[in-house]
């Protein structure tokens, strides 16, 4: 199978054409599922470098685990079943990228921090030395992408386990406080727990980012938000580290990780992360 994807897909054409990771595979597996969302894609331009460049989990792993909840929404009416389901396809997705790049972290595979204008020259130099098609996330796209169609196959296609509660993810919370509709909180649904359970930097945080950059899109038609400089997006993020007293990992927040989608739902439901939910959606 990964053979064949590899044959009908150009994962550096399409880099080159989106210009951010996360807008490139999301672009790549709608593609593949046959959806076109392109606000909805481009809007994830704010999660490249790891969340506004913040070195965290790297944007080519949002970008899927997105596509992945829009087939999910396609393929299910219930909505409580495919928020379940984007969740395990994110975790096929996560286990993919981990296993092809050793790390899900931007700054890791990057071997420095783009956080700031040293670290962003040091990309640019590095990128005008090798040679855009040869540089490591260009290599990294090109390796994954038939990877991260598979995994998110698998993962949208494996039987579900047992749900003892209404399923439910902190990030779609959030973007229904924001007043998203069901799809878009069944899209942003794998972002949860850290990205697909893993207990990385906060999916909520980067669901709140993208439904701000999103809403911003929509009324500048036309316009490509940055990657580098989002002022929505910093906001988002400010608000969010005075609520969080700074953490950033679901795990350090939360004090746990969850090794299920109902352990996570519980969590929800009893009141867990409300206090940051509900700044993320003010904010």
């Amino acid at each position: 199978m990964e053979t064949e994807i590899r044959k009908q897909l150009d994962a550096k054409e399409t880099f080159k054409k989106c210009g951010a990771c996360s807008h490139t595979f999301a672009r790549i597996l709608n593609h593949h599922f046959g959806h076109s969302l392109e606000l909805e894609e481009l809007a994830l331009n704010s999660l490249a470098g790891g969340i506004m460049n913040q070195g965290h989990q790297c944007g080519m792993i949002w970008g899927a685990a997105l596509a992945v909840g829009v087939e999910s929404y396609k393929r299910h009416k219930d909505k409580e079943k495919a928020i379940a389901i984007a969740v395990t396809a994110t975790q096929h997705l996560i286990a993919s990228f981990q296993d092809r790049s050793q790390t899900v972290n931007c700054k890791e595979i990057l071997g420095y921090s783009i956080s700031n204008v040293t670290g962003i020259v040091r990309l640019m130099f590095n990128t005008m030395i090798t040679g855009m098609d040869k540089s490591k996330c260009f290599d990294l796209a090109e390796d994954w992408a038939p990877e991260a169609i598979e995994s998110g196959v698998e993962g949208l296609n494996q039987e579900q386990i047992e749900l003892t509660c209404k399923p439910t993810s902190c990030a779609s919370q959030v973007v229904k406080r924001m007043g998203g509709t069901e799809e878009e909180m069944v899209m942003v649904a794998g972002f949860a727990g850290g990205l697909g359970l893993s207990g990385n930097a906060c999916g909520a945080l980067s669901a709140a980012i993208w439904m701000k950059t999103l809403q911003w899109c929509r009324e500048h038609p036309g316009k490509t938000p940055s990657v580098i400089n989002s002022k929505l997006g910093k906001k988002v993020l400010e608000d969010f580290k005075l609520a969080a007293d700074g953490k950033m990992l679901c795990s350090e927040i939360t004090g746990r990780k969850f090794d299920t989608i109902n352990a996570h739902s519980e969590y929800i439901h009893e009141g867990g992360c409300a206090k940051l939910i509900r700044t993320l959606a003010e904010s």
